[in-house]
């Protein structure tokens, strides 16, 4: 086979070891990035109930003031009816009084209400918190562990890079420059082989000429209908395929 050829299916090869790596990285920062997208979420929703409990708080605050003008309002009331000299006064009172007293319970039923809902969001609080905590400490477990599979991912990465510069190095850097050109949209179908007398990038057939020089392995062939590097693949290799 053409030096220049061989070069150019090794460095498809490599390339492709080196794409690999990147779903590799993925893989091992998933269960981590997952946890964290949990904690944040858990914090997100304890800083949203944190200031709904704050709204619920203002308005048990004016609900309590309310009832303290109600409680004032009564006394002052009781105070007049000691001074009232005619009926209509009395029913006037007694009106005020009636409505005042309604708004008194209303407000009373509505701090309670306002309690147990800031109660509950708090409880609601204090068992996020705990998960929150809990997957804190899974996240460093888990950390350490992802720490060391992109160790390793990092070190295989350097051994296929330096295999890359080598083969790079020595090659015809005008050989080289077609092969990246082709690289830009065939990615890692750059070089593909020949089975059944197809190409294995595009899957179209090809003639018996093109299919012959394939075979012969003395020149690049490329592919008539996409334009990718063609070769043929060892006996072992396509068996296995």
């Amino acid at each position: 086979m053409n030096k220049h050829l061989e070069q150019l299916i090794e460095l498809s090869h490599v390339d492709k070891e080196i794409d690999a790596f990147e779903p590799q990285i993925e893989e091992a920062n998933l269960q981590y990035e997952a946890l964290l997208a949990s904690k944040n979420s858990i914090i997100n929703e304890i800083n949203a109930l944190k200031q709904e409990i704050k709204d619920e708080q203002i308005k048990k605050q004016k609900n309590e003031l309310h009832l303290a003008e109600l409680s004032a309002k009564l006394e002052e009331n009781a105070r007049k009816s000691g001074e009232v000299k005619t009926e209509r006064e009395m029913k006037s009172l007694q009106l005020e009084e009636e409505i005042a007293k309604e708004q008194v319970s209303f407000a009373n039923e509505e701090i309670e209400r306002l309690e147990k809902l800031i109660d509950h969001k708090q409880a609601k609080i204090d068992e996020l918190e705990t998960k929150a905590s809990e997957i804190e400490g899974t996240l460093s477990t888990v950390k350490a562990d992802v720490d060391v599979k992109l160790a390793r991912i990092d070190d295989a990465r350097k051994e296929v890079f330096t295999r890359k510069e080598t083969l790079v190095g020595a090659m015809n850097q005008k050989g080289l420059s077609f092969y990246q050109k082709i690289r830009r949209w065939a990615k890692n179908t750059t070089a593909v082989p020949v089975r059944n007398q197809a190409c294995m990038g595009c899957y179209m057939a090809i003639s018996d000429k093109v299919y012959s020089d394939v075979i012969k392995g003395e020149e690049i062939t490329m592919c008539p209908h996409c334009g990718r590097i063609l070769f043929l693949e060892p006996v072992s290799d396509a068996i296995g395929a």
